[in-house]
């Protein structure tokens, strides 16, 4: 496929990074932490200026659903983005009331769910339960927060709040599996872009030996193999989202796209973790240096959904399995 963005895609990207520039960044993640809170105002902003609808849309859809949500992961924003703009239209087929927060039911009915990101401000959940997906309107009496250095505020939900909501019909829950798995490498591939680059600027600037560490071509390889990982992690994204739109069934097709470049997203992400962390030194350790803001939340996307080999296992049955 072309993936050369045209002039609306262009377009899209230009304004959301302004838009991104005034109401996020480094310095916003970092103020709204300590408290777990969610960035409500760059929900409403984007949500005003039509961003998180786009999959809805004559002209757009879902890979331009898929750029707006890296560009806030990039950003980091700490809104449900990715949840909100593919997630949710492509699962009911209208926009839903935000924040928006996924979580799947307790398959040994022990009570609470696992931490969900974002659950804790969230008005509407999308409820994973086996082959049925359902969504609820969710009451922050109904969820738990959870204390977490992950970069996302995360909450417990209830077994009575998971056993909500509105039945989605069949095949409901292969449906939100795979576009939850879609959103995962969205976000993903915006958060690696984030921490790669700020490592990037910290390697041309940080000198010892009398020269930028970044000029040594040790660092330099090491750095170009992790933007290999991401690139190729990028475009598994992209070419998924975009092959949705000629592919709304449930084929196998989809399912293994969307596995495919969440379980490469997800493989990438532990070494953009350990490779940022280790060429910025003991700064990029500390609360003080920015990275955090993004590394941490790889750790948090790294275990989403089963994590890596859930990823994996569900490529292998939509490769060669038997459809569920």
């Amino acid at each position: 496929m072309d993936f050369e963005l045209n002039e609306d895609q262009s377009a899209i990207l230009d304004a959301v990074s302004v838009l991104l520039d005034q109401h996020a960044g480094a310095a916003r993640a970092i103020d709204l932490a300590p408290k777990a809170e969610y960035d409500h105002a760059l929900e409403a902003a984007l949500r005003d200026a039509g961003f998180l609808d786009v999959a809805l849309g004559d002209q757009t859809g879902n890979l331009e659903a898929a750029l707006v949500a890296e560009s806030v992961a990039r950003a980091g924003g700490v809104v449900a983005s990715a949840a909100a703009a593919l997630v949710g239209p492509n699962l009911t087929g209208r926009s839903l009331p935000g924040p928006i927060a996924i979580a799947r039911t307790d398959p040994s009915r022990t009570g609470r769910s696992a931490p969900v990101r974002f659950a804790g401000h969230a008005r509407t959940l999308l409820i994973l339960d086996g082959d049925d997906a359902r969504v609820a309107t969710l009451d922050p009496a109904d969820t738990e927060p959870t204390p977490s250095n992950y970069g996302y505020p995360m909450a417990r939900v209830s077994r009575a709040a998971l056993a909500g909501g509105e039945r989605l019909g069949a095949g409901s829950g292969r449906r939100l599996t795979r576009w939850w798995r879609l959103a995962i490498a969205v976000e993903t591939v915006g958060t690696m872009r984030a921490a790669l680059e700020t490592t990037v600027a910290y390697v041309k600037n940080r000198r010892q030996f009398g020269r930028a560490i970044g000029s040594f071509q040790a660092v330099q390889h090491r750095l170009a193999e992790c933007a290999v990982l991401v690139e190729g992690s990028r475009w598994l994204a992209y070419e998924a989202a975009h092959a949705s739109e000629a592919e709304k069934d449930l084929s196998r097709a989809c399912e293994e796209r969307a596995a495919t470049a969440a379980a490469h997203a997800t493989a990438a992400a532990g070494r953009i973790f350990a490779e940022t962390h280790q060429l910025t030194g003991a700064m990029g350790f500390t609360r003080e240096h920015d990275l955090h803001v993004w590394s941490m939340r790889l750790q948090a996307l790294r275990l989403e959904l089963d994590g890596l080999s859930g990823h994996r296992r569900a490529l292998a049955r939509a490769r060669w399995g038997q459809s569920h």
